[in-house]
C-alpha cells in the first residue's frame, strides 16, 4: 500500500473519530467497555470448547476455569457497561501507578547514565497522572477510557497523515 492518498485517507479518518471520541468520551468509553466484552466472552466460549473438547491433559481443569472466568467477566461488561467502565478504569490507573513507579525504579538503577533524567521524568509524569485519576475518581472514572482512546486515534491519525505526506514527498 504505498499510495500516499490511502494513508493520508485512513489517517484522516482516524483522527476525525478521534474527535468524536472525545466529543463524546463517556459514550466511547462505555462502548469500548461492550466491545471488551464481547471479546472477553468469545475468548471464554472458546475456552470452555476447547477445553471440552480437547483430549484429557494436565491443564484442562485451569483451562476451563480460565474460560468460565472470561465468560463470566465479558456477560459482567455487557451486562453492566457502567460498572465495568469503572472496574477498567481502576485497572488501566493501577497499570499507570504501577508503570510509573517501575520506571522511577529503573531510572534509580541507571543514576549514573545519561538516559536518567529522561527516565525519572517519564516516571514522575506517570505516577502524578495516576495520582490525579485516583484523586479526582468519581469525576473521571466514566470518561477516562474514551479520552485515552480519543487521544490515541488523533495522535495516530495525525501519524498516518504525515506518513502519506512523507510517502508523496519521497514517491516511495
Amino acid at each position: 500500500m504505498t499510495n500516499w492518498k490511502t494513508w493520508v485517507g485512513i489517517g484522516a479518518l482516524m483522527f476525525l473519530f478521534g474527535l468524536l471520541a472525545l466529543g463524546n468520551a463517556v459514550v466511547t468509553s462505555l462502548a469500548i467497555t461492550v466491545m471488551l466484552g464481547s471479546l472477553f466472552a468469545i475468548a471464554g466460549v472458546a475456552q470452555l470448547w476447547a477445553g471440552f473438547s480437547g483430549v484429557l491433559h494436565d491443564n484442562r481443569v485451569f483451562t476451563l476455569i480460565w474460560g468460565l472466568i472470561s465468560l463470566l467477566i465479558g456477560v459482567s461488561f455487557i451486562a453492566n457497561p457502567l460498572e465495568g467502565t469503572v472496574s477498567l478504569t481502576m485497572l488501566v490507573t493501577g497499570f499507570l501507578l504501577a508503570s510509573g513507579v517501575i520506571r522511577l525504579l529503573m531510572a534509580w538503577r541507571m543514576r549514573e547514565s545519561r538516559l536518567f533524567w529522561a527516565l525519572l521524568l517519564s516516571g514522575a509524569v506517570t505516577v502524578l497522572l495516576g495520582g490525579y485519576i485516583l484523586a479526582n475518581f468519581a469525576a473521571i472514572s466514566l470518561s477516562l477510557l474514551g479520552i485515552l482512546f480519543g487521544i490515541e486515534l488523533l495522535v495516530d491519525g495525525a501519524g498516518l497523515i504525515g506518513f502519506g505526506l512523507f510517502l508523496r514527498n519521497h514517491r516511495l
